[in-house]
């Protein structure tokens, strides 16, 4: 799985660098079938491998996965435990893989009341993968869009208040060095599977410009399949940034 840094494999320039997915219908999944809602989610954390291993194939250089938001918390004490137990599981049996494949690990979201175990954890997957870059995993884990702009504007306010910054130097690029995804390219494209369309809290600032793709396929059953289809989707699209194409045309001439 390893990439070279600056290196693209066969096809990626006609793929998006960062894919984000905002990971839906575990609990669906498992209903459908007569199962607790928490045994959905060992399901989707196959489809995380799943994905994970099949996104630098298929040109995606950066993923970030929606994995457990700010609002999850008022979810059943079991289904929380459930989604804790098997972080711990994930990063335990796979860290030492994804490491020498030469993927970084960055954790989203604020680590701020993080139970210690899961804290530690955070910090390790972290630490031991600093220095990769061959493939750039983001794990969003208790984040909330609306939250991370909220703790940007706090630090950039404290940083007036200490003198090192004014009013006239805030701009779009220096507020999103605070944000969490802060040196992160935006995403390309943002896939929800289970055939929900909207973004529920995630990547709102960074997603301004974002082409949707959502998916009616709950996330255990995702497959690379669906991934390249999202791909194929976003290449469909015509990306203009706030312009129009007759614009450009004019200005061309």
């Amino acid at each position: 799985m390893a990439i070279a840094d600056h290196e693209q494999p066969p096809g990626a320039l006609d793929a998006p660098l960062h894919v984000a997915i905002v990971m839906d219908g575990n609990g669906r999944w498992a209903k459908r079938r007569g199962l607790p809602r928490s045994l959905g989610h060992p399901k989707g954390v196959e489809a995380i491998r799943r994905v994970v291993e099949a996104a630098p194939r298929q040109g995606v250089r950066w993923l970030t996965l929606y994995a457990f938001s700010t609002e999850n918390w008022r979810r059943p004490a079991g289904e929380v435990a459930e989604v804790m137990r098997l972080l711990k599981h994930y990063v335990n049996s796979d860290l030492e893989k994804l490491k020498h494949e030469g993927v970084k690990i960055t954790i989203l979201g604020s680590r701020a009341g993080l139970p210690p175990d899961i804290a530690e954890i955070v910090a390790r997957a972290e630490a031991q993968t600093a220095h990769n870059d061959g493939f750039h995993l983001q794990v969003a884990f208790n984040y909330g869009g609306r939250a991370d702009i909220v703790d940007a504007a706090r630090a950039l306010v404290a940083e007036a208040r200490a003198g090192r910054l004014t009013p006239e130097d805030v701009t779009d690029a220096v507020f999103e060095r605070w944000l969490s995804t802060g040196g992160l390219p935006p995403p390309d494209v943002v896939v929800r599977t289970s055939g929900e369309q909207r973004l529920s809290n995630f990547l709102l600032w960074e997603s301004a410009y974002a082409e949707l793709v959502f998916q009616d396929v709950l996330w255990p059953d995702f497959t690379p399949d669906h991934l390249q289809a999202a791909i194929d989707e976003f290449h469909k699209r015509e990306r203009r940034y706030g312009g129009a194409v007759a614009d450009n045309v004019l200005a061309a001439g």
